[in-house]
Formats: structure tokens, sequence, C-alpha cells
């Protein structure tokens, strides 16, 4: 994170009105908030723009949430890495735990709950 600088959370989910959700619900706490309606959108964005932070969809076409998280490790490992799903019981934890996931969000989440892992990730 650059001096000053507001930190930068990715937000994936290949569902259009979850990701607008998301991005309006998380602008307010003043991080910069970047969003990828798909997996390949992701992996660029991971590429290009310095990343403090991954919130991920699970269940999604062509790459599941997991192996996003995964490319975010290898390619920006300092950067905290969340999951969001739908199915949080269907995600083996020995799984997370190898990918250094540091939360599993159940959706329909709780927004205040959500900030709360996001702070706690985002805190340098």
């Amino acid at each position: 994170m650059a001096a000053g600088a507001p930190p930068t959370l990715l937000v994936v989910d290949d569902e259009a009105r979850i990701l607008s959700a998301l991005r309006r619900s998380l602008r307010r706490e003043g991080w910069r908030v970047l969003t990828a309606g798909t997996p390949a959108e992701a992996l660029r964005l991971l590429d290009e723009e310095p990343i403090d932070a991954v919130l991920s969809d699970h269940k999604m076409p062509r790459m599941s949430g997991l192996d996003v998280l995964e490319a975010a490790a290898e390619r920006r490992p300092d950067a905290a890495r969340i999951l969001i799903s739908g199915w949080p019981d269907e995600i083996p934890a020995e799984r997370l735990a190898a990918l250094g996931i540091r939360a599993l969000v159940p959706k329909p989440w709780d927004d205040a709950e959500l900030k709360r892992v996001l702070r706690g990730a985002l805190e340098p």
C-alpha cells in the first residue's frame, strides 16, 4: 500500500447485480474498489494494478474463486484473500488454509460483517 493512499480491493463476481451491490457498499469505506466480472478480467487486473486484497465469488464459469485466489497468491502474495460463496459448506477447510484465505464469507452476506472482515484484512 502506498503511504497515504487508500487500500485497493479487487472484487470478483460473475453476477453483475452482486458485483454492483458489493461495489456500492465497499466504496463507502473509502477503499479504492476495482471490479471484475470474469476470472480472466481479475487476472488481468492482478497483473496491472496494485492490489491489497481480493474478494472473490466461488462459483463462476471457467475458473472457481479458489482458482482465482490461488492465482492472486502467486501474483500478489502480500494481498489478503477472501472467498465469498452461496455454498460455503462445499469448500474444504484444508484448501482455504493451504491458499492462505483469511475468511470465507457466506452469501447472502451481512454488510457490517463483510466490512469488518475486510478492515481486518486491510490493516497494515
